[in-house]
């Protein structure tokens, strides 16, 4: 059998450059008053978990937004990405091949881990740094990694 480009209309083959990547020809500027970005987290338990991040995420006031079983949304102020909790069955294995990285605008690192680790989250890491960036990696309740972090020459890095 041929290439997954055969059986492409010929239009969609119009957007593929020679390199066979896709070229977007849409104008970009109706995407930034309409696009979104939704991180979604499979959870066993959504409303603990809700409970967890938004008193997380609290800093950035995150509210409920939409709840239809097995989904549970948190919405942040725009253009604050929404997490989306997604009821699974299974426990989560292994090491998340995607995470959150959070800076809370403190350069106190510590203090900040600490407030998460009394809100149920777990402390994976000692203070890390590489290239003028300083972060912890923790986990939340269902053990899902995500790091608080400060940027290099941040004003809360500085203080």
């Amino acid at each position: 059998m041929g290439h997954a480009e055969d059986a492409w209309t010929e239009e969609q083959q119009h957007h593929l450059g020679a390199a066979g990547k896709w070229i977007v020809t849409a104008d970009q500027a109706s995407y930034r008053s309409a696009m979104q970005i939704v991180v979604t987290l499979d959870c066993l338990d959504t409303e603990t978990q809700a409970g967890f991040w938004l008193a997380a995420l609290a800093p950035l006031d995150y509210r409920r937004g939409f709840h239809g079983p097995p989904y549970l949304s948190l919405v942040g102020p725009a253009p604050a990405p929404t997490l989306l909790l997604q009821h699974v069955p299974e426990p989560k294995q292994g090491k998340n091949r995607m995470h959150l990285d959070l800076d809370f605008g403190t350069a106190d690192l510590v203090s900040e881990v600490d407030r998460l680790e009394q809100l149920g989250a777990e402390r994976l890491s000692e203070e890390l740094s590489e290239h003028g960036f300083r972060w912890i990696v923790v986990a939340d309740p269902e053990g899902n990694e995500f790091c608080v972090f400060n940027p290099p020459n941040s004003t809360a890095a500085l203080q």
